[in-house]
């Protein structure tokens, strides 16, 4: 039996339904010793981004370490609408940014543009300092806006956040590889999955540009709540939905005034 072969039969044995696609990155990433602790870890049920150190996303290969959330495809549809609104010099901040993949997205598409993230997770901080700072990005540990450059307050003229908004008693309900292997501070939007987008709603007008614009990853049940959030802070709100990846995105916009 061929090394390939053998890798693709113990992951179809351990249930992942892309076992094929699987083998061949692990195979191209490794070999011999190595290659074997990489797939007893997969086997034992880590996800393949952790082992294979990267995330895909947006063409991209995203950093990822361990216990970090791992980018969805889901949230290329946010990149899809942020693209729509950014100028190409803008001022950019991805707040609880992950591996800010979506940073990283952005930065590529606009080069130019001034781009700013933040995240309370040190370790993510540490994955979004390789992904975006080599092009340019600034990387900020901490809570929300809290460690965000004062010179930025009122000239952001976008801001996005793939905020945590799964409900604290659902989290069980996700499958493993997230609810056993992701940090759960990376997870937990609270009781009805809306803490944090709250939070980031009710400062946005303050950060913002006049004309300026929130984005806000959500699920579509959540939506009509999420607007509301951006709306009670003082913002006119739009919601957008992609069946093809199944992701919803809420746009928050500060009128011109």
């Amino acid at each position: 039996m061929s090394t390939e072969q053998n890798v693709v039969e113990r992951l179809r044995a351990a249930g992942c339904v892309f076992a094929e696609d699987e083998a061949a990155l692990l195979i191209a990433a490794a070999s011999g010793p190595e290659l074997e602790a990489m797939v007893v870890r997969r086997v034992g049920g880590e996800p393949l981004e952790y082992v294979l150190g990267w995330a895909e996303f947006c063409g991209l290969r995203v950093a990822v370490e361990s216990g970090v959330f791992v980018p969805r495809r889901r949230t290329e549809f946010l990149v899809e609408r942020a693209l729509e609104l950014a100028a190409p010099d803008g001022v950019i901040v991805e707040l609880c940014c992950g591996t800010a993949a979506v940073g990283a997205a952005l930065l590529k598409a606009r080069p130019d543009c001034d781009l700013h993230v933040v995240d309370i997770d040190p370790v993510a901080v540490g994955c979004a300092r390789r992904n975006v700072e080599p092009a340019g990005g600034h990387v900020y540990e901490g809570d929300l806006y809290t460690p965000l450059p004062a010179s930025l307050r009122g000239r952001t003229d976008l801001l996005v956040a793939n905020a945590p908004y799964v409900p604290t008693q659902a989290i069980a309900l996700m499958p493993p590889e997230a609810r056993l292997y992701e940090a759960r501070v990376a997870l937990d939007g609270g009781a009805d999955g809306l803490d944090i987008q709250r939070r980031v709603a009710a400062e946005a007008a303050e950060w913002l540009a006049p004309g300026g614009h929130l984005l806000i990853e959500t699920s579509a049940r959540q939506a009509p709540q999420t607007a509301g959030a951006l709306e009670d802070a003082g913002l006119t709100a739009r919601t957008a939905h992609s069946d093809e990846v199944d992701g919803t995105v809420v746009r928050g916009t500060r009128t011109r005034r």
